[in-house]
């Protein structure tokens, strides 16, 4: 079973990001390391820290279900784009890591569907 996340605009056309639900949570994982803390100390991943607790704008994204939950809101999605596209902007100090390259290529992608729903004022779905 995998995950696509996707503008709700209707349009089959519109860019989307897909994972598997393992590669999605390495993702997340890379992604909560960027922002200084592990993602399995965190409630609802084996931990016990409360996201509150974190000063992330990712933290929607990183705290969001894997297959179900409500859809990040037009307004969500704006405020984790700077930070996002930050991530993704990183230089790679010449790193030839598959893996690094994999998380950053779906960053990139992941930053074309958010700004598709702040555009469009659309929310991103989960599905």
């Amino acid at each position: 079973m995998g995950l696509v996340l996707f503008p709700g605009d209707g349009d089959t056309c519109s860019p989307d990001v897909s994972w598997s639900c393992t590669g999605f949570d390495v993702f997340r994982q890379w992604l909560a390391q960027a922002e200084g803390f592990e993602l399995d100390e965190m409630a609802g991943f084996g931990g016990q820290r409360p996201f509150k607790d974190v000063s992330s704008t990712l933290a929607p994204l990183l705290d969001h279900p894997d297959n179900d939950g409500p859809d990040l809101t037009p307004i969500q999605c704006a405020a984790i784009l700077p930070r996002l596209e930050e991530i993704a902007g990183q230089p790679q100090e010449g790193s030839t890591d598959p893996l690094l390259q994999r998380h950053l290529d779906d960053a990139r992608h992941l930053v074309a569907v958010l700004q598709l729903c702040v555009d469009k004022d659309v929310d991103l779905i989960f599905g």
